[in-house]
């Protein structure tokens, strides 16, 4: 097991992506599905709200820190996370994996026809992951058995859930006991980027820690989620100062 960092009551796992994807891989050694999930400042500050959220992020076999306000709160406390875990770089790096050790995907996720885009473009690259489904992310309530239904007729080792935080992490919560996958890991708008429906920050704003600022420009109606992050910093800044006194005695 490694070290957990407790950021605002979120554990997340203290991994370099070479570890990251250590874990990943040997959850498709398990019998038992392994679950993955990426929390940013965002989907932090929804769990700090909402503690069922937390306590489904908690109960992951490995949390990421995607993203690099995650990173910079961890060194604010004084409990250095080694570094920033994008989600869609460690699903890159599993399809990568793929020529060492070939895995089969099932996608779910995207609006009609997005997942299918993405298999296209997955196989194109990475031809030795096969794509053995997928299905669109608009579906209700009625149709989740029939969906699970197709998943594990499929028998992927690797399930991809695109539905958007909070909802793909509480929806892996309440399913993956009846789904028979290896892993099923939560990516968020990895789908569309996949499909080509949606673009990456540029890698210089990457590195920067500037992709809310791109995704911001992208979809200015996202605004209102944006204001978690300052309050995620200024709930970190708040958490340092009552800690103070601690450390002194």
């Amino acid at each position: 097991m490694t070290e957990k960092v407790d950021i605002h009551g979120v554990k997340i796992n203290n991994v370099t992506m070479e570890e990251a994807l250590d874990c990943a891989l040997k959850m498709l050694e398990s019998d038992k599905p392994g679950r993955i999930y990426t929390p940013n400042s965002e989907i932090i500050m929804q769990a700090y709200r909402d503690k069922t959220l937390m306590s489904i992020l908690n109960d992951a076999d490995l949390l990421i820190p995607d993203g690099a306000g995650v990173v910079l709160a961890s060194r604010i406390l004084n409990k250095n996370l080694k570094e920033k875990v994008s989600g869609i770089d460690l699903v890159k790096r599993i399809f990568e994996n793929t020529k060492k050790r070939p895995a089969s995907f099932f996608i779910l996720g995207g609006k009609p026809g997005v997942a299918e885009k993405a298999a296209i473009n997955i196989y194109s690259e990475y031809p030795k992951a096969k794509i053995v489904g997928y299905h669109h992310g608009y579906f209700k309530e009625v149709q989740i058995p029939e969906i699970i239904d197709q998943i594990n007729k499929a028998k992927p080792e690797i399930l991809l859930v695109g539905l958007g935080a909070p909802k793909q992490e509480k929806w892996i919560h309440n399913h993956y006991k009846q789904l028979s996958c290896k892993l099923i890991m939560g990516v968020g708008g990895t789908i569309d980027v996949f499909a080509g429906t949606a673009t990456l920050a540029p890698e210089f704003m990457r590195k920067a820690g500037l992709e809310w600022l791109y995704r911001l420009i992208k979809q200015p109606s996202r605004y209102k989620r944006m204001l978690d992050l300052p309050r995620f910093m200024l709930l970190t800044l708040k958490t340092k100062l009552r800690s103070k006194p601690h450390q002194k005695s």
